[in-house]
């Protein structure tokens, strides 16, 4: 992948080609971004940039054959880790190298896909993927071959907050002080998850949502007329993947908007009603069923809507790109109980029910329990001041 295929960030495109080519190519990098602004697609650039000498031109023989290589994934000097479990192909001890084939895959047609995308490519999204010890074992023993080139080896570790804590520790020293030529890039959308200890023996390189005349300009490029082009990247909010997806109508927003609604409405009739209560009942059940990473983007999804629902309850449209698609369901109607007596308390109930989540707790006992607490809290009235 070259500079030239990445939407937008000329500015750190422009950061990464001149540190590369003036010789100050740090040794440790973290790429931090929110899902879809395209940090995976800018690590692979640079790591053909470094790799292939592209700095130095791209006429050469070894330089196109280098470039041959990295854009089908298969050169020596690119390695790779990232967030995998155990599956119906891998029954025990799952690392990175089991699931290549799949990587280079998802690589060429989602390069802004998100973890979920990745663990449904795999078969694993009812699981929690991670990055362990055993891949800890694999990237020391990668890092200890010698260059085929001759020149940068780079180990690109995607999502790094899924490191745990052993494979973390295990892999400080390497990062710290890696062999000569060796290039570590991390790439997390949660910074603060990553340990302190790796934190602060890397670069870190933040990455801004995408533009909206970048995702208009990549969806018209892949056919879609811009009037329609224009709305998708609003909503989009910066996210690149959420644009294609909706795009494609396969945006999984489309299933959490339904069962959103569905779970507002019955919290609104739970009141007092409990054949409402019933209601709720159901739906945690439905919920729960499904994988704990479905459940933790759908929360994710409830605060973002929360958020969204609160700006359009104080008059800052602008700044409200959501939309919902449910036919009766309208935000702007749904605004005014979202406000300052309720907003701060929703949103950590959301939080801790993701944290509970995580944590492998009951998800039946999490979103029954998580439900009844927005009942309350939807009734719960704003200030006189906000109602005038």
């Amino acid at each position: 992948m070259l500079f030239n295929d990445i939407l937008g960030l000329s500015h750190i495109k422009n950061h990464l080609t001149s540190s590369a080519d003036a010789g100050r190519i740090p040794h440790a990098q973290l790429f931090v971004g929110p899902e879809g602004c395209g940090t995976l697609s800018m690590a692979l650039a640079y790591m053909q940039y470094i790799v292939c000498g592209n700095q130095n031109g791209e006429n050469s023989e070894g330089n196109q054959a280098c470039n041959l290589k990295f854009n089908s994934l298969s050169h020596p000097d690119m390695h790779f880790a990232f967030p995998v479990a155990n599956s119906d192909k891998i029954k025990k001890r799952a690392v990175s190298n089991h699931y290549v084939e799949e990587w280079r895959e998802f690589v060429k047609e989602q390069p802004y896909g998100n973890l979920f995308d990745w663990y449904r490519l795999i078969g694993i999204e009812k699981k929690q993927g991670q990055i362990g010890v055993d891949e800890a074992q694999e990237v020391v023993k990668k890092l200890a071959l010698k260059s085929y080139e001759g020149g940068y080896k780079v180990m690109l570790i995607w999502m790094a907050e899924k490191m745990n804590t052993s494979a973390a520790n295990k892999l400080l020293k390497l990062i710290e002080e890696p062999p000569d030529k060796t290039v570590f890039i991390l790439i997390t959308e949660d910074e603060e998850q990553i340990i302190q200890t790796i934190r602060s023996r890397c670069q870190i390189l933040h990455f801004p949502p995408l533009a909206a005349d970048s995702i208009t300009n990549g969806l018209i490029a892949k056919g879609l007329p811009k009037e329609e082009a224009l709305q998708i990247a609003h909503e989009s909010n910066g996210n690149y993947n959420k644009a294609l997806d909706l795009m494609n109508k396969d945006s999984e927003d489309l299933v959490f908007e339904k069962w959103f609604v569905q779970w507002v409405r019955s919290a609104f009739k739970a009141k007092g009603n409990k054949s409402a209560i019933h209601e709720l009942i159901l739906w945690s059940e439905e919920v729960a069923k499904t994988g704990r990473e479905t459940q933790k983007k759908f929360l994710h999804y409830c605060i973002t809507v929360m958020r969204q629902a609160m700006l359009v309850n104080f008059n800052v449209k602008d700044l409200a790109f959501m939309q919902i698609h449910v036919d009766g369901f309208n935000l702007e109607k749904f605004a005014p109980f979202i406000h300052e007596n309720n907003i701060i308390t929703i949103v950590k109930e959301l939080e801790d029910a993701i944290y509970h989540v995580e944590r492998n707790g009951n998800s039946k006992i999490i979103f029954t329990d998580l439900s009844i607490k927005l009942t309350r809290l939807l009734h719960k009235k704003a200030s006189a001041l906000t109602e005038k």
